[in-house]
């Protein structure tokens, strides 16, 4: 199990990637051929797991500002941002405000700020005049 392994602080799976975060004490070089090894060893034992994409988001009861905000995130950032081993979620709009959730490699990273502000953010702000800022919960 790659959790039990010290120093991991959280694996995050994606359709065709897999995201480990370390904690800043541990060394990349002293955990990665033991991380590889079990990933390794989980498909060659013939093991798959399983994404549900029926729990993506809350699709109930959306309003239409949400179902596009949700739209634009699926469609324009999701895939950028799964391509540096994370994810972002929607979880709210109220009052002009975004919420989402930043998962796997995104969660943490000292970059993560920069781009949703400048990426996300502006994105949002370009297609929906109604959004007016998006933070990270």
């Amino acid at each position: 199990n790659i959790l039990s392994i010290i120093g991991v602080e959280g694996v995050f799976l994606g359709d065709e990637f897999i995201s480990v975060n370390k904690n800043d004490e541990t060394n990349w070089e002293d955990i990665k051929h033991i991380v590889i090894s079990l990933i390794n060893d989980f498909y060659s034992d013939g093991k798959e797991f399983v994404i549900d994409k029926q729990i993506d988001e809350e699709t109930k009861d959306l309003l239409e500002i949400e179902e596009k905000i949700i739209k634009i995130l699926d469609q324009k950032i999701r895939p950028a941002v799964a391509r540096d081993g994370g994810d972002i979620k929607f979880k709210e709009f109220k009052d002009g405000i975004v919420k989402v959730q930043l998962q796997g490699s995104c969660s943490g990273c000292p970059s993560s700020t920069m781009t949703l502000k400048q990426g996300v953010q502006n994105l949002l702000c370009h297609y929906l005049p109604e959004v007016k800022e998006v933070v990270a919960v």
